[in-house]
């Protein structure tokens, strides 16, 4: 892509070197923070780079010297929700304690952007990448990590690689919120989940059918309803449910956005059902909702531990990481079945 002339060119080191009057060795010596150059000499050297605005192409660099790259790649679902922001944070955290810094950016669950985004990534010679997939097929990162880039997924492993993994506990999460309702008398229990096809939703809603199952409830899938990714379509599914005869007398939602559609489909009424939602999230405790909590910044924490075990050396096996749940009572969930009805629309 051809330059705009409209726009200054950077700041060049021979032009560093020639307004400080050093030779460009000099210069170079001075940026690259190397030793054997006189103070004043350097301070010169920088002055003039102050002067000039020019910064060194630390990547540029990096790439004719062969040296790792001191990035680290993650790809998020969706910068806007918290969950993916958190486990940002802590990896981040971690990988700056190392000199490292990460480089993030969103697939809005699209696999193909996903595919595109990785390799965008990889051509920057990331040290290495944390993922959170939306995809199934991985096969392009093979030669990746046969060269020496290691990869670690959060949240969501993938299907038809091993690789490094760490992830929450969806089974024990799930059964918490089921027997959690069970004991509060519920036997119809809507869920309403995310996308069919993320390996995270698939997990959930296996766990949900095998706690139903267990307290001999058969008829749970016409209360369950899937693929509703963001607040407005759970809204919609929350409504969906309640407009049934008879409807559910309590509701699980399988993810943060989707216990926020809950909550907006369910004000105003008089009787709502009960509710437990799959992840914390802020206001959750003024709001009262009872969720199953996790800590999603211990979770790029520990990813990004195990990027930097595996670009210290570290061998061995994949390793699958079970981070825990834990049911966090509130009022929401704690609602007690109801004889009467649920389908009648609340008063506007």
């Amino acid at each position: 892509m051809a330059s705009d002339p409209a726009l200054p060119s950077r700041p060049t080191l021979r032009q560093v070197a020639a307004l400080s009057g050093v030779s460009l060795k000099t210069a170079s010596r001075v940026m690259n923070g190397e030793q054997y150059v006189a103070e004043a000499t350097a301070a010169k050297v920088q002055a003039a780079a102050a002067q000039l605005g020019f910064r060194r192409n630390t990547i540029a660099r990096e790439l004719r010297s062969g040296a790792r790259s001191t990035s680290v790649g993650l790809i998020i679902g969706d910068l806007a929700n918290p969950f993916y922001s958190r486990i940002a944070r802590g990896a981040e955290r971690r990988l700056r304690a190392d000199g490292l810094q990460l480089i993030t950016a969103s697939s809005d669950e699209d696999p193909d952007l996903e595919h595109r985004l990785v390799s965008d990534m990889l051509e920057r010679r990331v040290s290495a990448m944390l993922i959170v997939t939306s995809g199934s097929d991985h096969g392009y990162l093979d030669a990746e990590r046969r060269l020496g880039t290691p990869v670690a997924f959060l949240d969501r492993p993938p299907e038809d690689i091993v690789a490094d993994t760490i992830v929450l506990d969806n089974v024990g999460g799930v059964r918490q919120a089921v027997e959690h309702l069970l004991r509060y008398k519920h036997r119809r229990i809507g869920l309403v989940g995310d996308l069919t096809r993320l390996e995270t939703h698939r997990e959930r809603i296996a766990a949900f059918e095998q706690a139903m199952t267990a307290a001999g409830i058969t008829n749970w899938q016409r209360y369950v309803r899937a693929d509703s990714h963001d607040v407005e379509t759970a809204e919609r599914a929350v409504r969906e449910l309640l407009d049934l005869a008879p409807a559910p007398t309590a509701l699980f939602t399988t993810n943060n956005r989707i216990t926020i559609g809950a909550l907006r489909a369910l004000r105003g009424r008089a009787n709502p059902p009960a509710l437990v939602g799959f992840d914390d999230f802020d206001l959750a405790d003024l709001l009262a909702v009872t969720v199953i909590a996790h800590d999603p910044e211990r979770m790029g924490e520990l990813g990004a531990d195990i990027v930097l075990g595996r670009l210290g050396g570290t061998q061995g096996a994949a390793r699958r990481v079970l981070l825990p749940t834990e049911l966090i009572a509130r009022g929401s969930g704690e609602r007690p079945a109801s004889a009467r009805p649920l389908s009648a629309r609340p008063r506007r």
